[in-house]
């Protein structure tokens, strides 16, 4: 059977993955223990305090800061900054989980290269931003490794009852936020942890020490928040009955379909979906145990794309590609995450598109691919083709959202659920945020913002 019809999750905590099933070339245990822990040790070291005193000091403190404006979930940049030069490290830490509950992982993870620091007015006098998110980074660290007594307190019970579904960026933001206001939540997710792309969809290296689950305890700490694990929507509870037993609910089950890559794939082991790769990993409490090809292609231009690829070298790939349709310009993945992938011996492939699956004796072998151009501005084939080789094939051609549990519930817009800016859907008591909302920029900091002020808007109406 083909990898990509097993489980979407394999959580390697329960049950290592084993090389039965896979092709002859994918295997564990590339490395020593030495190159494990060294390869997937924190990709970006944080600052310690005399860099942040320095780098604090370098903020001119703007009024009307173009970088708060340029942050998704508005935080005081100038404010936080400022609380960190004056070592009022709980007050920067306040400042930015106000804002932004999930402050300590945005700072790891939100682009921040095109958000605030494109903004920060550094950039016009010395080519050089302030490391803000290095700074938010400092802050929220300090404050998780040491919290004392609770930043937020919930308000008097009001006896209303909320269900979240789903316990991503999104989900966790709002079931925050509607707790802080007194309401009762239930949190459903369909998985053994909380934390969604945040526990399971992003490169290991970028999130160490199991921060994800720190985070989540921390905002779970507010209390009046239920957890209910293993509950997937439309197959273990239906959202009509979630409709009728709670005063309103929140979507925020992300994106968990795969998109196709176009073409028929082989019956054959080697071919696999990039973000159960990813899962795969980080749920690994030994790396060696993670199987990875000699030869690697990762189909995609995303950010999923370059962790998929970039883990893989990290693994002990011989050499890893990415193959992409267009050029680096139409990337999904940020220059930065370019840079990173090539800095990291990925070869990035462009304007190619997949065209057959090469294998044999029931194991891939290679991708045929077919060089692309723009004719008109539309993309065409141009009758060129090449082959490489392969072992694995990772697809991370985008994800899709599964609408089906929601029957018609709600009204739908090219293939997500439609809102208002508030995250009201057509239904009165369902409210929708995240990937799974239509509008969306796929960014963690951006989901986070939407649950928060669905928060408000369910707290709104429930106070009516």
């Amino acid at each position: 059977m083909r990898i990509a019809e097993m489980d979407c999750f394999i959580f390697l905590e329960e049950q290592h993955m084993t090389t039965q099933a896979l092709a002859p070339g994918v295997i564990p245990g590339r490395l020593t223990a030495a190159q494990y822990a060294q390869n997937f040790c924190d990709s970006h070291a944080p600052l310690n305090l005399s860099q942040a005193k320095i780098e604090a000091d370098r903020c001119y403190y703007c009024y009307d800061a173009p970088c708060q404006t340029a942050c998704p979930t508005g935080i005081d940049v100038p404010s936080f900054i400022r609380r960190i030069a004056d070592d009022n490290v709980r007050g920067a830490a306040h400042t930015i989980l106000e804002a932004n509950p999930l402050g300590g992982m945005c700072a790891r993870v939100c682009p921040t290269e095109v958000l605030c620091e494109q903004a920060c007015v550094r950039n016009t006098h010395e080519d050089k931003p302030v490391e803000i998110g290095l700074l938010q980074r400092y802050a929220t660290d300090q404050f998780f490794s040491a919290p004392g007594k609770p930043l937020f307190t919930r308000a008097p019970a009001t006896g209303r009852k909320v269900a979240v579904v789903g316990a991503g960026p999104a989900g966790l933001a709002c079931a925050h936020g509607l707790a802080q206001k007194g309401h009762d939540v239930v949190l459903f997710d369909a998985h053994p942890k909380l934390g969604g792309l945040n526990e399971y969809g992003l490169a290991t290296y970028k999130t160490v020490g199991d921060f994800a689950q720190k985070e989540v305890q921390w905002l779970l700490s507010i209390g009046g928040i239920e957890v209910r694990h293993n509950v997937q929507l439309g197959k273990d509870i239906a959202l009509e009955t979630l409709v009728k037993d709670y005063d309103a609910v929140f979507l925020g089950m992300g994106l968990a379909g795969v998109n196709s890559i176009g073409i028929p794939e082989a019956q054959a082991s080697g071919i696999r979906n990039a973000v159960d790769f990813i899962a795969d990993l980080r749920q690994a409490s030994d790396l060696s145990k993670v199987p990875v090809g000699r030869k690697v292609v990762v189909i995609g231009g995303g950010m999923t794309a370059v962790d998929a690829a970039v883990q893989s070298k990290k693994l002990g790939a011989q050499s890893v590609t990415m193959v992409y349709r267009r050029g680096a310009q139409e990337m999904g993945a940020s220059g930065h995450e370019q840079a990173w992938a090539l800095e990291n011996g990925v070869h990035i492939h462009h304007w190619a598109a997949p065209k057959n699956v090469v294998a044999e004796a029931g194991h891939v072998t290679g991708m045929q691919f077919a060089c692309m151009h723009l004719v008109n501005g539309s993309l065409q084939e141009t009758g060129e083709l090449f082959t490489l080789e392969a072992d694995l094939i990772l697809k991370a051609i985008g994800q899709s959202f599964i609408a089906q549990a929601l029957g018609a519930s709600v009204e739908l817009q090219a293939g997500r659920i439609k809102t208002d800016e508030a995250g009201k859907t057509s239904h009165a008591k369902i409210w929708a945020g995240g990937d799974c909302r239509f509008g969306g920029r796929d960014l963690t900091v951006e989901a986070v913002e939407h649950g928060k002020v669905a928060a408000l808007s369910i707290h709104s109406a429930l106070s009516a």
